[in-house]
C-alpha cells in the first residue's frame, strides 16, 4: 500500500458535524475511495462529548446548556471530555494499514510516537504512558483524569487522550490536545452524588492532567500544534502527508450522519 496520506486541516465545527465528518472519512477509507487520512479540527461552540458506551445520565445536561455546551457522543470510547481551546486529531486507515494492524494498544503505540514526536517539537517532554495503565470498573467520568495505555503524558500528568473505534472496513483513532484553559471546568458538567465528591474530583484532575501553555509557559496555536504533530507522524509513521480536502461524497455523507445520527438525541441521549 502506498504511504502517501492526505492531510485535512479543518476550522472550528459543532460536535456532531465534527463527529459525522470523522466517520464519513471512516466510510470513504473502508471503499477505498480515499486515502488514510490525518485530520486536525477544533469545535465551536464548545462542546462535552461522551464516550459510545458512557451513559447519559454522567453528563448534566441542563448545566451544559447553561454554559452554553453542546453534548454530543462520540463513536469511539473513553469518558467525557469538554472540547474548548484544543486541537483534535483524528486518524482514519484500513484495518490491514501497517499502521492499524494487529491489537488495538499495537496501533496506539504507533500513533503515540507520532504524538510524542510532535509534541517534542512544541518544546513539551512527551512520553507514551506505561502499557500496564488500565481504566477500572470505578474510573471517574472525566476522561482526563488518568491515563490509559500509550496516552500521552508529562512528567505523569496527562497531556493528550485518544480514543479508538474498530470495524470491518476502517479504524478511526482521534485524541485531544487541550491547548490552554481550566480543564476543571468539566466538572461543572458532571453528575455528583454530592458537592464533596464533585470537590473531591475537582482537586484530582488539576493534579493528573495539564495543557500545553501549562508545561510551556506560552500559548500555542492550532496553526503551530498542527504544524508540528504533521511532521511528527510523518517522522515516526515514514508516511507523506499530502494536503486536501473531504470529497462531494464525503461531505454528503457527513450532512446525512450530522442530522439523522450525531444531532439526533436519540443516539446522543441513550444510556
Amino acid at each position: 500500500m502506498s504511504d502517501a496520506w492526505r492531510l485535512l486541516r479543518h476550522g472550528a465545527a459543532p460536535g456532531a458535524d465534527n463527529m459525522a465528518i470523522d466517520e464519513a472519512i471512516g466510510a470513504a477509507v473502508s471503499a477505498r475511495q480515499v486515502p488514510p487520512t490525518l485530520r486536525f479540527y477544533a469545535w465551536d461552540p464548545p462542546c462535552v462529548s461522551l464516550g459510545r458506551n458512557q451513559p447519559m445520565s454522567a453528563i448534566d445536561a441542563e448545566r451544559c446548556a447553561a454554559l452554553g455546551y453542546q453534548v454530543v457522543r462520540r463513536p469511539t470510547g473513553g469518558r467525557a471530555i469538554l472540547h474548548t481551546e484544543e486541537l483534535t486529531y483524528s486518524v482514519v486507515a484500513p484495518p490491514d494499514h501497517p499502521v492499524m494492524r494487529g491489537l488495538v494498544l499495537d496501533a496506539y503505540l504507533r500513533l503515540a510516537g507520532g504524538l510524542v514526536d510532535g509534541l517534542r517539537r512544541l518544546g513539551i517532554p512527551a512520553e507514551e504512558a506505561p502499557a500496564t495503565n488500565r481504566a477500572g470498573p470505578d474510573v471517574s467520568a472525566a476522561c482526563f483524569e488518568v491515563p490509559s495505555a500509550y496516552e500521552i503524558v508529562v512528567r505523569g500528568r496527562k497531556l493528550l487522550g485518544s480514543a479508538q473505534n474498530r470495524r470491518s472496513g476502517f479504524v478511526l483513532q482521534h485524541g485531544s490536545l487541550p491547548l490552554a484553559g481550566d480543564l476543571t471546568r468539566l466538572i461543572e458538567c458532571l453528575q455528583f452524588s454530592s458537592e464533596a465528591d464533585r470537590a473531591a474530583l475537582r482537586r484530582s484532575l488539576a493534579e493528573h492532567a495539564v495543557t500545553a501553555e501549562e508545561l510551556t509557559g506560552r500559548v500555542i496555536g492550532l496553526q503551530e500544534a498542527s504544524d508540528a504533530l504533521t511532521a511528527g507522524f510523518t517522522a515516526a509513521l515514514g508516511i507523506v502527508l499530502l494536503p486536501s480536502d473531504l470529497t462531494p461524497e464525503e461531505q454528503r455523507c457527513a450532512m446525512q450522519l450530522a442530522h439523522d445520527k450525531y444531532g439526533s438525541s436519540t443516539w446522543t441521549g441513550r444510556s
